[in-house]
C-alpha cells in the first residue's frame, strides 16, 4: 500500500438527522481495511421501538465496496442516540474499542439504573479499552488515540493518517463546543482536551461527531484548524481556559436533557447492546424519575 493511502484514508459520512450524529466508515480503498465509528441505532421513543436502518446503511456501503471492516470505534459512550456497535459486531466479525474511562461511566450509571450484580461494570462489554497513546491499526492505516475527557470520562480523539474524528469535543465553529453537565463532564477537562486537537498539523481533517445546523445550512461533517481557531463561537484564538470555563458553564446551565439520554445509555454502557430480556422474553429500559436536570 502506497504511503499516501496510508495519510490519507478514505472517509464517507453517514448523517443522522434525528440525533444530529454523524458516522464514518473509514477505509484503506475499495477492497481494503475498514473501521465504522460511532454507528447509530434507530429509536423511536413514543413507542419504543428499535430498528436498523442507519446501521443496515453502513453494511450496503460496505458491501459494495467490499471493505473488511476490522474495528467498531467508539468516541465515548453517547448520550444522544443509541449505538449500533453489537448489531454491526455480530454481522461483520468486528472488534469494538471504546476509552477506559467507560469504566467510570458505567460505574456511574449502573448506580442510576439500579442494575443488579449481573452487570459487571469493568468495561469487558468491549473488545478493547484505549488509553491516551494507544496505537494500533486498520490493515495498513496507522491509527493513533488521544485521550480527549471533558464531556465524559471516557473520550478518545482518533487519529488516522491525516485525519481526525473528535467525538464531542469541537462542533462546527458557528455551533462552538460540547456540553460538560454530564455526571464526570469537566469543562477545564474539555479546554486541555482541545488544545491537543488544535496542536494536530494544521493540514489534518477534523472530522466532527454532531453538528446540530438548524435550518441556517446544510450539515457539516469536516472542519479545519484553521476555522475552529478563527471563528469557534466558543473557543478560537484568544479565549483563555477561565473565559472559556464561565462560558461553558453559564451554557451548560440551561441546556435540556438529551431527548435519548435513559435509553442511550442503557444501550452504549453494554457496548452497544439491548439489555437482556425479562423472563417473558421482552426486554425493558429503566427509566429513574426526577434524576435528571430540572423541571424547566
Amino acid at each position: 500500500m502506497s504511503d499516501a493511502i496510508r495519510l490519507h484514508p478514505q472517509v464517507e459520512p453517514f448523517f443522522d438527522k434525528d440525533t444530529g450524529t454523524f458516522t464514518y466508515v473509514v477505509y484503506e480503498g475499495e477492497g481494503g481495511a475498514a473501521a465504522i465509528i460511532d454507528p447509530v441505532l434507530d429509536y423511536e421513543p413514543a413507542g419504543a421501538r428499535i430498528s436498523t436502518a442507519s446501521a443496515d446503511a453502513l453494511l450496503a456501503f460496505v458491501r459494495g465496496k467490499a471493505l473488511q471492516v476490522t474495528w467498531i470505534l467508539e468516541t465515548h459512550a453517547h448520550a444522544d442516540h443509541l449505538s449500533a456497535a453489537g448489531y454491526l459486531a455480530d454481522i461483520l466479525q468486528a472488534q469494538v474499542a471504546i476509552g477506559r474511562g467507560i469504566v467510570q461511566v458505567q460505574e456511574r450509571f449502573k448506580v442510576l439504573f439500579g442494575l443488579g450484580e449481573e452487570f459487571i461494570a469493568d468495561g469487558r462489554q468491549f473488545d478493547r479499552l484505549l488509553v491516551d497513546g494507544d496505537q494500533f491499526a486498520i490493515g495498513a492505516l496507522p491509527v493513533r488515540v488521544i485521550a480527549t475527557p471533558g464531556h465524559t470520562d471516557d473520550g478518545l480523539t482518533y487519529v488516522i493518517g491525516d485525519a481526525a474524528f473528535i467525538g464531542d469535543t469541537l462542533f462546527a465553529a458557528d455551533s462552538g463546543t460540547a456540553r460538560t453537565d454530564f455526571p464526570g463532564g469537566d469543562a477545564h477537562r474539555l479546554f486541555a482536551s482541545i488544545q491537543k486537537i488544535l496542536a494536530l498539523p494544521a493540514d489534518t481533517r477534523i472530522f466532527l461527531c454532531h453538528d446540530y445546523p438548524g435550518t441556517r445550512r446544510e450539515a457539516e461533517p469536516l472542519t479545519s484548524i484553521a476555522a475552529q481557531r478563527a471563528g469557534n463561537a466558543h473557543l478560537k484564538d484568544g479565549v483563555d481556559e477561565s473565559a472559556f470555563v464561565q462560558l461553558r458553564q453559564q451554557r451548560d446551565a440551561t441546556l435540556p436533557v438529551p431527548r435519548l439520554i435513559l435509553p442511550a445509555l442503557q444501550v452504549n454502557i453494554r457496548g452497544g447492546r439491548l439489555p437482556e430480556p425479562d423472563a417473558n422474553g421482552v426486554r425493558y429500559f429503566r427509566l429513574p424519575l426526577d434524576q435528571m436536570g430540572d423541571a424547566r
